[in-house]
Order: C-alpha cells, then sequence, then structure tokens
C-alpha cells in the first residue's frame, strides 16, 4: 500500500524531537521535493515514520543533507555521493578520489567543446570551394579526437620484432598529442593526418616502404636504432631551435654511429659517402611531419623540430660535410 504524502508546510517539533520532511527542508533552505528525492535515493535515511506514515528526521539530518548538497553542486552523480556519504568515516581519500575523478572527466568534455569549437570556426571560415572537403575531413574526427589511427600506422610500419620497450619510446616521439585547445589550423592539421595514414601507400606495389637499415634492423638493432637517432634528433633540435643551419658537429656524429653500430661497419669517409646516398633514396614520410609540424607549433610560432626535419637538417649536414 502506497504511503501518504508527507507534509509540504514546515511544523513544529514533535515531542520526540524529530524533524517533519518539510521542517528539515526548510532548515536546509530546499523543497521537499529535494529531501524526498534524496531520501528515496538512500542519501538521507529517516530516522523513523509517524503513526499516520510520515518521515521523521533527527537533527542531524540538517548536517548530512548539507554535504549532500555540496557534492552534488560539485556535478558528483548520485552513486559516487552516496559511495563518499558511505565511507566518509572509514575511508582515506575517499571524497579526494572522487574530486580528482570529476575533474579528469570535465577536463575531457572541455577538451571535446575545444575540439568542436575549434572544428566549427574552420568550417564557418572555409571557402565555399574548401567547405565540403573540410566538414568531410573534422566530421570523421572523434572529440576530443583519438591518436589510435596514427599509433597503428607506426606500429604497422615498425620492424615486427622490435622490443616493446623500444616501441612505445618511439611511439610516444611519432604520435603527437593533439592540443587540448587547438586553433582551427591545428585541427585541420590533425584531421589531414588521420586522413594520411589511412590512406594505402603511394608506392607501387611491392616497393619499399621502411628504409634499408629499418628492413635489415633485428629485434636488438631495431632497438638500437631507434634508441640512437631519437638521440641524435633531439641533438639536432636544440641547434635547429637556436636557429643554427645544417652542418657538422655532435648531432651528425650520433647520426652516423647509430647507423654504422647497426650495420656493423666502421665510420669512415666511404661509409658516409655510402650512408648519404642510401639515406637519399629511402622512402621518405615528409608529409606526415609537415603536418605534425603544424599540429605542435603554436600559433605564429616558429616550426617545432620533429623527427622527420631533425632526420632531414642531419642528412643535409652530412651532404654539407661531404661536399666540403
Amino acid at each position: 500500500m502506497p504511503l501518504p504524502s508527507e507534509p509540504v508546510s514546515a511544523s513544529v517539533s514533535g515531542a520526540d524531537g524529530l524533524w517533519s520532511i518539510g521542517e528539515l527542508a526548510e532548515h536546509a533552505g530546499t523543497t521537499v521535493k529535494t529531501v524526498r528525492f534524496y531520501s528515496d535515493s538512500g542519501l538521507l535515511p529517516e530516522r523513523s515514520r509517524s503513526a499516520g506514515g510520515h518521515r521523521r528526521y533527527a537533527p542531524d539530518a540538517l548536517e548530512r543533507l548539507a554535504f549532500i548538497r555540496s557534492l552534488r553542486g560539485l556535478g558528483l552523480p548520485v552513486p559516487e555521493v552516496r559511495r563518499i556519504v558511505d565511507e566518509q568515516a572509514g575511508a582515506q581519500g575517499v571524497l579526494e578520489d572522487a574530486v580528482a575523478g570529476q575533474l579528469r572527466t570535465l577536463g575531457s568534455r572541455l577538451s571535446a567543446l575545444r575540439w568542436q569549437e575549434a572544428a566549427l570556426r574552420l568550417v564557418h571560415e572555409s571557402s565555399p570551394r574548401e567547405r565540403a572537403d573540410r566538414l568531410r575531413l573534422v566530421g570523421a574526427l572523434g572529440t576530443p579526437p583519438s591518436t589510435d589511427p596514427l599509433a597503428r600506422f607506426w606500429r604497422a610500419w615498425l620492424p615486427p620484432r622490435m622490443p616493446a620497450k623500444a616501441r612505445a619510446a618511439f611511439l610516444a616521439a611519432t604520435v603527437p598529442e593533439p592540443p587540448d585547445a587547438p586553433s582551427p589550423a591545428q585541427v585541420l592539421a590533425f584531421a589531414r593526418l588521420c586522413a594520411l595514414v589511412s590512406r594505402p601507400c603511394p608506392s607501387p606495389p611491392g616497393a619499399p616502404t621502411q628504409p634499408a637499415a629499418h628492413r635489415a634492423a633485428g629485434a636488438r638493432e631495431s632497438a638500437l636504432l631507434y634508441a640512437g637517432l631519437a638521440e641524435a634528433y633531439d641533438l639536432a633540435a636544440r641547434t635547429m631551435r637556436a636557429g643554427a643551419g645544417p652542418a657538422p658537429g655532435d648531432a651528425l656524429d650520433c647520426f652516423v654511429a647509430t647507423y654504422a653500430s647497426v650495420l656493423r661497419c666502421r665510420d669512415t669517409p666511404g661509409f658516409r659517402h655510402e650512408l648519404a646516398r642510401q639515406l637519399a633514396v629511402d622512402p621518405r614520410l615528409d608529409g606526415y611531419w609537415a603536418l605534425v609540424s603544424e599540429l605542435v607549433t603554436p600559433e605564429g610560432a616558429r616550426p617545432e623540430p620533429t623527427p622527420g626535419t631533425a632526420h632531414d637538417w642531419l642528412l643535409a649536414a652530412l651532404d654539407t660535410q661531404l661536399a666540403a
């Protein structure tokens, strides 16, 4: 049998010192509907029921109700509020964990909204001739977008026997993280990156798509190759940020020594000539790195070095050394 509805207006506390639902709502500065919702959700248990079936609350329910409303005001969902209220006395860090989780959720939502805003601005500011193509590109992205297509592309490109630790380090260097607050140009660059890695390689069927040293590397050699190249690229990037042109130095020596170690050759002038020839005919991914540079460089700033542009700088430095 359904219980009678509780009185909505506040009344004087009874002889038992308990409050009606209306009195609790009045003391809390909220509505009876709100108190009833939290009671029905199990967040605010009543102390007893009157002879007429009305809920009765102890005065300490006021503090509990205020705490519940504070948590809900922060956007925490009812199940999370129930966990905090139930475990508050006996568990450490429950509230902190819940707040941190809510911050992560809000951060993800804000990032998604920023990407949506930048994508809308991109389409809105496009010329009629560009609009359909750009709408198709950005419409294929999630919000915020995922880097999974880029990671899949590089995993397929890398040597299959490459150690997991070396593979993870390579992916961290080659798969750019989308900015939290992108410009329309960065949204377009990321959309084009995802479209680029989703297309078949343009090489003729059967043509190699990896560098020669890459194809020759075994499990151990592939780890040495990409660890050494990462060090050489980092050294080159420091020089590039300073505005220096390609020239011999520590970065180039590290670059050549890496290939010499993997190919089990001595670093001689003859080796450097052969390496330059081989690297000049290796397959290139210039389009990928150009888009990465657009994505990671803030608007109006000097282009940020990428592994691709650092590789080109080192190759140019090698050519400069050999020409001299």
